[in-house]
């Protein structure tokens, strides 16, 4: 049995940390670019590494979107949340996106929490009172958060900057540095009042974190640039409370017209989340083991939140005192629609809600994990997610495992040939499957997604290769032992596929086990055991692993986004 190189300790506590999605409006294929998808890759490797993982995120019901959102349909926010909360739910299982706990942020535990931390960070000097001004509406008769307001930023010339952050150039922002500033309610123009609020003392921890990002040479240099870039520009104490009524209350008496600012209570999520899967197990301690002692923790997320949590989320736990701080923050770019940034406004995405009830997971899984925009941004097409899906997974991968099924059925009645045999070629071509296990796990462990996918798809391509080269429908004819030997090293290269391929396509690999008789077999495992197929074994009659796609749904596609 080839056992693939240890890049970390054998049954080491990884967290998983997925930012989380505002609740006021539907995932879409960035979203799931960005963040989920690398997420899931990584956390389905580990858990078949045999380390032991904890994938939380949850909803953020707080964020002033999902206000927004419910003042424009004339419900209460708490609805809204919980309608997103369900979908989102409901998204994740259908594409296979495999959290331990998907939750909320409008949970009692998760408010229990936040008030926990900012009383610690509290007590610990990190908060202090302090008058600010921020902006306030006279025809809504109301201070605006962040998210209430726009107007162009002062750094970029960006027309639709928030209050908060410039989604163009990415750095925070306040209200009032805005120019031209409306607010988003009413489109008036807001005038800048006087109010208290508390901060947090993020200046305290500028040395301490630039010291702390020194030592993270392997991070990506996209994160790691736009960090050090951040802390560069010297850091500033950042408010914690706003003037609104829709989040977690503000833990100390005379404030009860204050919440915690979400940008603070957000990132408590993550913690947050895995105290209340300890407790839904039974096991309240039991979040420890992942924020304690050897555990590491990955934080996934897109560009727009690296400072969040490479520079904010770091100092809060730093004025904690506890608890580890992140291990990697393996943020992505973004990912472009037909070379256009995506626009919810305009209908230029593809909703997951709408691909899941049309379409296979699989292939989405797929065509964006060979594009993920790791250092840079990428693009997705209909046309390319066609391409791909006939000519790479249709005609590479799934026409290698169905004409070798097939074969296999009707040369050897569907039983597992003989391996008595196989002689040099077949063991180069098992050669390379054992590198494909390592490189592809090496791949996923560093954050390449891009590259495993491609390692374990040439690997694919070599088996065809050796196919071609063997022609067992030929030799069948005339020498039963060489064909034995050909369909049983790519029956065998076949399971490893399945095997590597898993963390990337789960659906298609649990079918293909089904297939190869392993169902029943151990718990799953990275390990290729190449004589796993025991000759004589029995397999199951092949279906295609893939559905091949007319080229008409390419304009079809094309013309609901132009709508």
């Amino acid at each position: 049995m080839f056992k693939v190189n240890k890049f970390v300790t054998a049954s080491q506590k990884i967290l998983v940390a997925v930012a989380w999605p505002y609740a006021n409006g539907s995932i879409h294929v960035g979203h799931i670019a960005g963040t989920y998808l690398p997420a899931d890759i990584f956390a389905r490797y580990h858990r078949l590494k045999g380390n032991d993982v904890l994938m939380v995120s949850g909803s953020d019901g707080h964020g002033t979107p999902v206000t927004l959102e419910a003042e424009k349909r004339g419900v209460t926010p708490a609805e809204v949340s919980d309608f997103y909360l369900n979908e989102f739910k409901d998204n994740w299982k259908r594409l296979g996106i495999s959290f331990d706990l998907f939750t909320s942020t409008t949970t009692a535990t998760h408010a229990s929490v936040s008030k926990e931390l900012f009383l610690t960070l509290n007590e610990n000097g990190y908060i202090y009172e302090k008058a600010m001004y921020q902006p306030f509406c006279l025809d809504d008769n109301r201070f605006l958060a962040d998210r209430y307001v726009e107007g162009k930023c002062p750094l970029c010339s960006y027309e639709k900057a928030r209050g908060d952050q410039c989604d163009d150039c990415g750095r925070t922002l306040d209200p009032q540095d805005l120019i031209n500033l409306t607010c988003g309610l009413c489109g008036g123009t807001p005038e800048i009042r006087e109010t208290t609020h508390f901060f947090f003392k993020l200046t305290k921890f500028e040395d301490s974190l630039k010291q702390w990002i020194s030592t993270k040479l392997k991070w990506k240099p996209n994160v790691l640039n736009f960090t050090k870039a951040f802390l560069e520009g010297g850091l500033v104490d950042r408010p914690i409370t706003r003037d609104i009524e829709w989040g977690v209350e503000v833990p100390l008496p005379g404030y009860e017209s204050k919440r915690l600012y979400v940008w603070f209570e957000a990132v408590i999520g993550y913690l947050s989340a895995s105290k209340e899967w300890a407790i839904l197990r039974g096991t309240p301690e039991a979040w420890k083991d992942f924020w304690t002692g050897e555990a590491q923790s990955y934080y996934f997320m897109g560009k727009d939140n690296i400072i969040f949590h490479s520079i904010l989320w770091p100092a809060m736990l730093m004025g904690n005192k506890n608890l580890n701080l992140p291990t990697n923050v393996p943020a992505n770019e973004y990912l472009n629609m037909e070379g256009f940034k995506l626009s919810t406004s305009r209908n230029w995405a593809v909703w997951l809600p709408d691909y899941l009830d049309r379409y296979e997971p699989d292939p989405l899984r797929y065509v964006i994990a060979s594009n993920l925009p790791e250092l840079s941004d990428s693009d997705f097409s209909w046309k390319e997610y066609v391409r791909a899906n006939n000519d790479e997974l249709v005609a590479t991968y799934g026409n290698l495992v169905h004409r070798v099924l097939s074969m296999t059925y009707n040369y050897f009645e569907g039983q597992i040939p003989s391996n008595k045999s196989i002689d040099a070629e077949c063991e180069e071509l098992l050669l390379k499957g054992d590198k494909a296990v390592s490189l592809v796990g090496e791949s996923i462990e560093n954050a390449q997604f891009r590259k495993g996918l491609s390692v374990a798809m040439a690997l694919a391509s070599d088996a065809n290769k050796f196919l071609e080269e063997r022609k067992p429908w030929q030799t069948n004819k005339v020498d039963k032992n060489k064909t034995a030997a050909s369909l049983w090293t790519a029956l065998s290269v076949i399971n490893c596929l399945r095997i590597v391929m898993e963390p990337f396509l789960p659906f298609s690999s649990i079918k293909l086990k089904n297939m190869l008789g392993l169902i029943d077999t151990k718990t799953p495992s990275w390990e290729w055991d190449r004589n796993a197929l025991i000759p004589g074994g029995l397999i199951k009659k092949p279906d295609p692993l893939f559905k091949k796609l007319d080229d008409l749904i390419v304009e079809a596609e094309d013309a609901k986004l132009k709508k």
